[in-house]
């Protein structure tokens, strides 16, 4: 049985999700983005944000096969992105932003796989007794 704090959590991590995916759209799409002030910064932006989202939504998922499914729908809309970018007269196409967003979200895959899951950790933490 599901108690109503597991509920509530679970509606927490999937609005931070979809609070991440709004911003990953709001930076993408903006005309004057950060900047990271080392070399191919936009490089380790977009690699750090698509593994960072598969990192946070593969918590939520318990199958591999879902895992792949959400893999190919971040690398799809990372390349979705790209090309909205090239339409907006700001921001330019970059088959290399592609590439950085598809290592991000193997490297999110891989750590997911790896480490804890801390959404289990975080609910089982939560409904300790005492």
């Amino acid at each position: 049985m599901t108690s109503f704090s597991s509920i509530l959590l679970r509606r927490f991590w999937y609005a931070v999700g979809w609070f991440g995916i709004a911003l990953l759209f709001y930076l993408s799409l903006a005309p004057q983005p950060p900047s990271i002030s080392i070399e191919h910064g936009d490089k380790v932006g977009h690699a750090l944000a698509y593994a960072t989202l598969m990192y946070w939504w593969a918590q939520l998922l318990a199958t591999t096969r879902q895992r792949v499914w959400l893999a190919a729908g971040l690398i799809a809309l990372g390349i979705a992105i790209e090309y909205v970018q090239g339409w907006t007269g700001w921001r330019t196409f970059d088959y290399f932003d592609m590439l950085a967003d598809a290592a991000g979200v193997v490297f999110g895959g891989i750590l997911a796989t790896l480490a804890p899951n801390l959404f289990t950790f975080v609910r089982r933490f939560g409904n300790r007794p005492g």
